[in-house]
């Protein structure tokens, strides 16, 4: 049985670039992760079973009830938290009834759902939003809360079918945690569109969308990871051996084409010593020279044959290349002194006595904490960006590189190149081609402007930039790195930052992240308070 149906599925732009052509498959029942290189058409595909785009061609087909959260809610400030459950008119209508009020509209309103107000209550309740009563409004609410209120929207609706768009976006980890609790709880048929691979480990199966189709792996994300790491391995040997015999046929067909014109000369020599007749020598010359065209023939099509391995071989091989470097003027001797901030504190975000923070030798510290908490701030304090009100920020003898949540250092208007050559102005053209190669900027991409890079390009951009300006920075602070990141790109940051050899301080939600850059410390931020954890 499948819950969703996509036959031969065509869409396009109204500028008529496509997207699919012809895409087709199913989704059982369950929980499906579908996961795809950011442009591939995943959140287009989402709206397109949710109704909200209508296909060139083909058809979807919804069995049972459908809802749909997208990556950004429409957001009014003025909406309560019961509009946006859908429950305001039931609320409103037991509060009239709780007034005295019996006629038989308020009856027809509450309908069967006397406990609304309680299971309204219990769903925001399970995604940590105990605190937020029905009546305040969006404009009072962060943006995390914001969107696990329309999750709880979804939840308490109990359709059939949910489709999820980065559900644990802009959610801190905390949130995250409770959003998996929820979705483990879910009933229906779960498709969702992530970047989260903790919420992918929780799946049954993996959608992967490339090439304009869709395969189906069975198991949650690690599964998947797996047999894809299996599957390149393979297809990567199939190439070396699809090589091999493409020399091999090559040379066999070049050594008969030798032996053929050996045999050749010694034929005519030979009948020219015999004296035949000019007829029979003339056959006896015409049948060798086609005996030669069919060995030659028969070499070619296996050349040919060989090749055409090696093309599908090729074909199997993934482009998700990886940054690997080597930075060793990053390096910082352990227990050097990089940075000290004693007391700081900026608009009273914080606790009276301030935040203290030391950081010493090749640290890899993660600083954690809810949305709202001053992650942000203490960053931009620690690198220069903003100027405490109170306290003091001693930074050691190398240079302290910033990347902020909006990727903003670089001027939009140069191209890749100009912008690492701007950074790195003692770095030779040889050089910087060859470090603009490492960071997968090949061809006519070095030219394209920042301001049209995609998420992943940018933040690749700004790190080659970043860790090549002079001097080498000693200490990295990274905002939320992997915000917007598709999977491939988050791969490539990790390898990029495990090739840094100095300290480093991160902010981020993606437990997987972090654990896959090292993390050594981490410290949490909450409630205007600075303490190490775990």
């Amino acid at each position: 049985m499948s819950l969703i149906v996509v036959s031969n599925l065509f869409f396009s732009w109204p500028d008529d670039t496509p997207v699919f052509s012809g895409l087709s498959f199913n989704v059982p029942p369950g929980r499906t992760g579908l996961v795809a290189p950011n442009g591939a058409g995943k959140s287009t595909l989402l709206r397109l079973v949710a109704g909200e785009l209508v296909p060139t061609a083909g058809s979807v087909v919804v069995e049972g009830t459908l809802d749909y959260l997208p990556q950004t809610l429409p957001f009014d400030a003025h909406l309560t938290v019961a509009e946006v459950l859908g429950v305001a008119p039931v609320v409103a209508a037991l509060d009239a009834l709780a007034s005295g009020d019996s006629s038989d509209a308020v009856f027809t309103a509450i309908g069967d759902d006397w406990d609304v107000e309680e299971r309204s209550r219990a769903e925001l309740g399970r995604l940590g939003l105990d605190h937020v009563a029905l009546d305040r409004t969006l404009g009072t609410l962060s943006g995390g809360e914001v969107l696990s209120v329309g999750l709880a929207a979804r939840l308490l609706a109990r359709p059939d079918v949910l489709l999820l768009d980065e559900p644990t976006n802009n959610l801190d980890l905390d949130a995250r945690r409770r959003l998996y609790g929820a979705l483990d709880e879910f009933a229906g048929t779960l498709l969702l569109v992530s970047h989260d691979r903790v919420l992918l480990d929780r799946v049954d199966r993996i959608a992967e969308l490339r090439d304009g189709e869709i395969t189906y792996h069975g198991g949650d994300f690690t599964s998947y990871t797996a047999a894809v790491a299996a599957a390149q391995s393979a297809a990567e040997a199939d190439v070396r051996n699809a090589e091999q015999l493409v020399k091999r046929e090559k040379r066999q067909m070049q050594e008969a084409r030798e032996r053929a014109a050996k045999r050749s000369s010694n034929a005519a020599r030979t009948l020219k010593d015999a004296g035949l007749p000019k007829i029979v020598a003339g056959r006896m010359k015409r049948n060798a020279q086609e005996s030669a065209g069919r060995s030659d023939d028969v070499h070619a099509k296996r050349v040919d044959e060989a090749r055409q391995r090696l093309d599908g071989a090729e074909r199997a091989i993934r482009d998700d290349d990886v940054v690997v470097l080597d930075l060793p003027d990053t390096e910082v001797p352990a227990g050097r002194t990089v940075i000290t901030a004693t007391g700081v504190n900026v608009r009273d975000l914080f606790v009276d006595s301030g935040i203290d923070v030391d950081v010493r030798g090749p640290e890899r510290i993660a600083l954690v904490g809810p949305n709202g908490a001053g992650k942000s701030t203490l960053l931009r304090m620690l690198s220069g960006d903003l100027r405490p009100d109170r306290g003091e920020v001693r930074r050691g003898e190398g240079r302290v590189a910033y990347l902020s949540q909006r990727l903003d250092a670089l001027d939009e208007n140069r191209t890749v190149a100009e912008s690492l050559a701007a950074s790195a102005p003692g770095l030779g053209q040889t050089r910087r081609m060859h470090l603009l190669s490492q960071f997968l900027f090949r061809g006519d991409r070095i030219h394209l402007p920042v301001s049209v890079l995609s998420g992943g390009e940018r933040l690749r951009a700004t790190l080659l930039c970043v860790l090549y300006a002079e001097p080498a920075p000693q200490l990295l602070l990274l905002d939320e790195p992997t915000n917007n990141l598709d999977l491939a790109s988050v791969a490539q940051l990790e390898s990029a930052l495990n090739s840094f050899r100095g300290a480093m301080i991160v902010v981020s939600h993606d437990e997987a992240f972090l654990d896959a850059i090292g993390i050594s410390r981490r410290l949490r931020l909450a409630d205007g308070r600075l303490e190490s954890e775990g």
